[in-house]
């Protein structure tokens, strides 16, 4: 099974808000899709860092941010189009000025499965009745929030 590493960006505006995208698997374009972080795929040769820069920069259009530390890693299985894929996720900590994400770029699969980016109050996650990527993440932003980083990345569930 091909091994993935992926950077997931906790980007969080001034209010400390969390920017969050909606979207659907290509495996299952039909679904209802699931709120998750800004972030994806490193392309080869390139750290977690450098990925979340780009995707960053990729997905939102924000060009100036600050990168913090990985806080969390989390691994597992994932059927993604035609192959099944083994996700190796690093959550980093970032901050932005905030404002209204773009969109133009965006890759044609992102255009056709991302069905809504915008910022999320943790109050609006907590209540949050959609389904939410990583799993519990409104439990364990507050440490986040609060500056409370561990020294290394927590390993949280799939």
């Amino acid at each position: 099974m091909r091994r993935r590493l992926t950077a997931r960006v906790l980007l969080f505006d001034p209010d400390h808000r969390l920017l969050m995208m909606k979207g659907r698997l290509p495996s299952a374009p039909e679904g209802p899709g699931a709120w998750f972080t800004v972030g994806g795929g490193a392309l080869p040769g390139e750290t977690v860092q450098e990925a979340a820069a780009r995707e960053i920069a990729e997905e939102t259009g924000f060009q100036e941010f600050e990168l913090g530390p990985v806080v969390w890693r989390r691994e597992g299985a994932l059927a993604l189009a035609a192959e099944t894929v083994w996700m190796d996720e690093h959550y980093i900590v970032a901050r932005c000025r905030g404002g209204d994400p773009v969109r133009h770029g965006w890759q044609p699969d992102e255009q056709a499965l991302i069905d809504d980016i915008r910022w999320w109050t943790h109050d609006e996650l907590v209540a949050a009745e959609d389904l939410v990527f990583p799993p519990g993440l409104a439990d364990m932003l507050p440490d986040v929030l609060a500056g409370r980083l561990p020294p290394a990345p927590l390993s949280i569930r799939w």
